[in-house]
């Protein structure tokens, strides 16, 4: 993002970690996110939401920190994680909401976001007796070491279109996203 922060990114005038936080409120879920050190311009960005704040220290790492640091706040007796990218706008409430059914319907198994193709995708919702394997993930390569052990417990969830894929990374692929989509900034 060339100095930006994707995350503070305006959609539809409010930063797009703020919306995709109320979109996972909505599901009645609790809403855990991970973030930089404190004090953090991101955490302005959730200011007066109900929803658990994890400091990530080691956040430099990569994804791996904010899934070990998310995974050890969780409350005692959660039996699922949904890890949610908040760099995906497409994804929404009704994203979230199909997975929790679809965990509802197979507790067990670990539950991927795909494409309307079957692109798999994000997010990707993980059943609790595979919290000590994502407490062990190191580097910037997600959960992917996980999913490889675990891929005969994969089940797709269709999402519409693109939602699972789409991953605004670059000011320009913002500007294309917004101009195909009509979503504003301000």
């Amino acid at each position: 993002m060339r100095g930006g922060d994707k995350l503070t990114e305006l959609v539809d005038g409010q930063p797009l970690l703020r919306r995709q936080a109320e979109a996972a409120m909505s599901t009645g879920a609790g809403v855990l996110v991970t973030l930089p050190p404190l004090p953090h311009p991101r955490a302005t960005a959730l200011d007066g939401l109900d929803v658990m704040q994890v400091e990530v220290p080691d956040a430099a790492e990569g994804m791996a920190a904010s899934i070990r640091a998310g995974v050890a706040a969780l409350p005692q007796g959660t039996s699922a994680v949904m890890i949610l990218p908040s760099d995906m706008p497409e994804l929404d409430a009704n994203d979230m909401a199909t997975l929790l059914r679809a965990h509802a319907a197979a507790p067990r198994a670990i539950l991927r976001g795909a494409s309307e193709d079957g692109t798999p995708g994000h997010p990707v919702m993980f059943p609790a007796d595979l919290f000590p394997a994502l407490l062990e993930l190191s580097g910037d390569q997600g959960a992917r070491p996980v999913l490889r052990t675990h891929s005969g417990r994969i089940d797709l969830v269709t999402l519409p279109l693109r939602h699972a894929l789409t991953d605004l990374d670059t000011p320009e692929a913002w500007a294309e996203w917004r101009a195909e989509t009509g979503h504003r900034s301000g």
